[in-house]
């Protein structure tokens, strides 16, 4: 009886030992998305723009690095995180690139100033992923809209197909390549550049269409 009894505790113990180094902190890496600093400056051609959140594939908006094996999976790893929400940091950190390298006033939604923005951009990521080929490819299309300025826009729908060489297949690799990704494509939106067309609009926007003149 006094063995069986003492046998338990030792048990438990064990499984608690085990279940804590399951559970390390110090095995998850969390990777972070910096651009680097650019060294070139353009110009201003967007003014003030709110940029709505940025549409990511289901995996890349997933909180584990994503990467592809050489049978054409998209896999991750439990213990290789972005730190922060993919989609949140993808839209702060574009807002920052763009301003950054024009000058422009790029603002993630929601708009926090009582100004309404010139503009509004949106991004829909269509591939964010580290390929077996050892690049990271961003490819999607973005939309700049110039309603807010009443007849006298020119809309824009581009495409955009980013790749990067990776020095190694790694998370920390594919974290510094997607922040070099994002800074080209900040390059790009602010030149407004890429495949695609620029639309003009052609009649006030439509708040507008009801505005009756004054009765007498």
């Amino acid at each position: 009886m006094t063995t069986s009894f003492l046998r338990l505790p030792l048990i438990a113990l064990s499984g608690l030992v085990l279940l804590g180094a399951c559970s390390d902190p110090e095995k998850t890496g969390r990777f972070l998305l910096d651009p680097p600093t650019q060294g070139v400056r353009v110009a201003n051609r967007l003014g003030t723009a709110e940029l709505k959140d940025v549409s990511l594939p289901e995996y890349a908006a997933n909180q584990e690095v994503a990467f592809q094996t050489q049978d054409g999976a998209v896999r991750s790893n439990p213990e290789s995180l972005w730190a922060d929400t993919p989609s949140r940091a993808f839209t702060t950190t574009l807002a920052r690139a763009i301003s950054d390298v024009s000058g422009a006033t790029v603002i993630g939604e929601p708009w926090p100033l009582a100004e309404p923005p010139a503009r509004v951009l949106e991004v829909r990521v269509e591939r964010a992923l580290a390929q077996t080929d050892n690049i990271y490819r961003l490819s999607g299309r973005y939309f700049v809209s110039d309603d807010g300025l009443k007849g006298n826009g020119a809309n824009q729908a581009r495409s955009f197909d980013i790749r990067v060489p990776m020095t190694e297949a790694t998370p920390a690799a594919t974290a510094t390549a997607a922040s070099q990704a994002i800074a080209q494509l900040a390059q790009q939106i602010a030149t407004l550049s890429g495949p695609g067309s620029t639309i003009a609009t052609q009649q006030p926007a439509a708040a507008d269409a009801f505005d009756l003149p004054p009765l007498f």
